[in-house]
């Protein structure tokens, strides 16, 4: 998922992509090392408190967390599945890998199986 919202193209300086994982699917070792704040008052955002790295993103009423594309070392065989927040997207680029794209976000946000 690529999302375009303001809040994550002044966090990380332009769009990011993520890859969304049921939270009964995800183990997250070194949580001592990992900082949590609210994004928002639907949200929050977590991030290594040595690097400050973004890795993650959560909706407080979603089944689901985003794990940031860029956090992962490896190759990792992930795909675009779709552009949210594009009503929000910078004006210095455009989007044209002819995914879906939605104009705020939408309820059939893939979740990696």
């Amino acid at each position: 998922v690529y999302c375009h919202c303001s809040q994550c193209r002044k966090q990380s300086g332009h769009f990011y992509a993520a890859t969304n994982v049921a939270d009964t699917d995800i183990s997250i070792e070194g949580t001592e090392s990992i900082t949590w704040y609210g994004a928002s008052a639907f949200a929050r955002r977590g991030f290594c408190k040595a690097c400050g790295s973004v890795l993650f993103w959560k909706a407080m009423d979603q089944d689901y967390i985003s794990v940031m594309a860029g956090s992962f070392d490896k190759p990792t065989a992930l795909k675009g599945e779709c552009h949210i927040f594009v009503g929000d997207k910078g004006d210095y680029y455009s989007i044209d890998d002819g995914l879906p794209q939605f104009e705020k976000s939408t309820p059939s946000i893939p979740v990696a199986e």
